[in-house]
């Protein structure tokens, strides 16, 4: 990482001694635009101080709340409070200077068994007059569980009028892939993503929503604009070919659906989600099937769906991949803030297997670079990133007794 330079020393010395320079002129009589009046002159009105300087002080990490129990998603609130979803099945509200923690009431039940709890969390885009709040979980029902989507308003520090807006068809055994990040889109629609439960084939299934993307208007409706699939699709879905979707964040000059998703043994990706593209799985990966063996860090030979692994020209390439070791993808943040503008229009990306906070260098949709952040308090499985009202990033790391990192200068 750089370090940011620093200021101009010699322009800030010879502002101070301009300024000296003008209080001495000032004080000895010097020539003023000011028109003669009768008696005492007033005292000069001293110039408005100049701007500061840019902080020229290094980007660091610090801990801004702990003792979270496995956190999975959070939000921020208009009033800088953060909603947290914790995975066995609590809501709580950090105090905006992250030194309390509040319970909400009102969570309906959910499947923390495995992979599956509480997980994905946002506010609806009209939150000042419209107070909901849109949260996906797993679900027990007919045939297993499944990721479902509900929306409740907040009234303090409870959530009321519960509405379930989506629920994955069809459930299924297991407890693990569930997906599950949730993004609004700038029409106000809602994007979904769902993994496809370790299923692998109905990725591939148009007639189930396993291993999609799914796009819905916030009290479920179907958009009217949403691709057309041809007969026998399922209403709703966006993309498809997807494995394990933890990762979504919408790109903040093209609005387009950027996400991550994990791979088998390597092959996670970077992709972005459009409308009526077929993705590859479970067909074509970069990874391998668990346990196969390759030479050295070499796994071309192994890849799934043969040829190295190459999805085009049947399915989509991924902006970006890892091999051999898996990262373990989770959230995703384009960053846009001030705080640290060397990083704008950079994406961040956590890893939970990889233990850390990726940042990538983006030329229009091209992954120009990438690094892992080396700040030791992102030494870490990292579950969810997101950008602060401040200006920060803000890390949220998962396991027991969790830790939100505050990034910032």
């Amino acid at each position: 990482m750089h370090e940011p330079s620093h200021p101009n020393r010699r322009a800030t010395l010879g502002w101070l001694l301009a300024l000296a320079g003008a209080g001495t002129a000032a004080s000895c009589g010097g020539s003023s635009d000011a028109a003669p009046t009768a008696g005492p002159s007033p005292a000069p009105v001293p110039p408005p101080p100049p701007p500061p300087p840019p902080s020229s002080g290094a980007i660091g990490a610090t801990t801004f709340a702990s003792n979270l129990a496995s956190p999975w998603g959070m939000a921020f609130l208009p009033d800088r409070r953060l909603l947290v979803t914790l995975k066995g099945g609590s809501l709580v509200i950090v105090s905006a200077d992250g030194s309390g923690q509040t319970p909400v009431s009102g969570v309906p039940a959910v499947n923390s068994n495995g992979q599956g709890g509480l997980l994905d969390i946002a506010i609806d885009p009209d939150f000042a007059t419209t107070p909901w709040v849109y949260f996906s979980y797993s679900e027990n029902g007919t045939g297993g569980s499944g990721t479902a989507v509900a929306r409740a308003q907040l009234s303090g520090t409870a959530l009321v009028n519960l509405q379930v807006i989506f629920r994955q068809s069809p459930k299924v055994s297991g407890d693990g892939h569930y997906g599950s990040r949730l993004v609004f889109r700038g029409d106000k629609t809602l994007f979904v993503t769902l993994g496809e439960r370790q299923k692998g084939s109905p990725a591939q299934d148009l007639g189930q929503t396993l291993g999609k993307v799914v796009r819905i208007h916030r009290d479920g409706s179907i958009p009217t604009d949403n691709p057309s699939l041809g007969a026998g699709a399922l209403p709703g879905i966006w993309s498809y070919g997807h494995r394990n979707p933890q990762g979504a964040a919408l790109h903040p000059t093209t609005g387009e659906l950027w996400q991550s998703e994990h791979g088998p043994q390597g092959g996670d990706e970077i992709n972005i989600s459009r409308a009526g593209q077929n993705y590859g799985w479970p067909n074509v990966s970069y990874g391998c099937n668990y346990g196969d063996a390759y030479p050295g860090t070499d796994n071309t030979s192994c890849r799934i769906g043969g040829g190295g692994g190459v999805h085009a020209p049947s399915y989509v390439e991924p902006l970006t991949f890892w091999v051999p070791v898996s990262q373990a993808p989770s959230g995703l943040a384009f960053y846009t803030g001030s705080l640290m503008p060397e990083w704008q229009g950079n994406l961040f990306m956590g890893a939970l297997a990889g233990t850390g906070l990726w940042r990538l260098t983006l030329n229009g949709n091209t992954i120009a670079a990438r690094e892992k952040l080396g700040f030791p308090e992102l030494s870490a499985r990292i579950r969810d990133v997101r950008q602060g009202p401040d200006g920060a990033l803000y890390a949220l790391t998962d396991g027991a007794g969790a830790r939100i990192v505050r990034i910032a200068r």
